[in-house]
């Protein structure tokens, strides 16, 4: 039978410590890893950092970091889907970027609202063009999914503001302007394909 400091390697009553011992990679290992985990992913990575980005010359800086990164990482990568993780190392990156390379503009709800005023009516209407007009948005709100009719409604109809369609709806300001974006932008794309029947 084996001793005790046999089988553990060290004697009864002593303290082990507790250190983690990595078997180094070899610079060709991480190459030969990265070239299979992280190539095959690039022009998706890419396409993910101008997205983000907005333009090609800060998308391809953002590419080069994020390359950098996982070529660093290409060792730790354990099974598991490489091309998730590639765009998860790709997201962080480009907003790490975007935080330390671009002011971020604040716009209040005022703001928002003055600019929506500002646009106006156009002055070239007729009462047969609005009445058209008032039946094609009307038409247009009724296909429209619940909470986005409402506020639509809310605003357009009946002018509430932002502040005031949150409170009555108990959303955030946030929600209630991504509904208007959203209904607004549905409006816009059944607008275009009217034109491009009529054309």
């Amino acid at each position: 039978m084996s001793s005790y400091s046999d089988r553990v390697g060290r004697l009864p009553g002593t303290r082990q410590k507790n250190t983690i011992v990595n078997k180094p990679r070899s610079q060709d290992d991480n190459r030969e890893r990265f070239s299979k985990l992280v190539l095959p992913h690039l022009d998706d990575a890419y396409a993910l950092a101008y997205r983000i980005t907005g333009s090609h010359t800060d998308a391809e800086d953002v590419l080069q970091e994020a390359s950098l990164r996982a070529f660093r990482a290409a060792g730790d990568f354990v099974d598991g889907s490489a091309r998730a993780w590639v765009m998860t190392i790709m997201r962080n990156t480009a907003f790490t970027w975007v935080r330390k390379n671009r002011t971020s503009a604040v716009f209040t709800v005022a703001d928002l609202e003055e600019v929506e005023n500002s646009q106006g009516e156009p002055s070239d209407t007729t009462p047969e063009t609005m009445l058209i007009a008032k039946s094609e948005m009307l038409t247009g709100i009724d296909a429209l999914p619940d909470p986005f009719r409402e506020t639509v409604i809310l605003r357009d109809v009946h002018g509430l503001s932002y502040r005031e369609i949150a409170e009555r709806t108990k959303v955030p300001i946030g929600t209630v302007m991504s509904r208007l974006a959203r209904a607004r932008g549905r409006f816009l794309s059944v607008a275009a394909k009217d034109e491009a029947q009529r054309n």
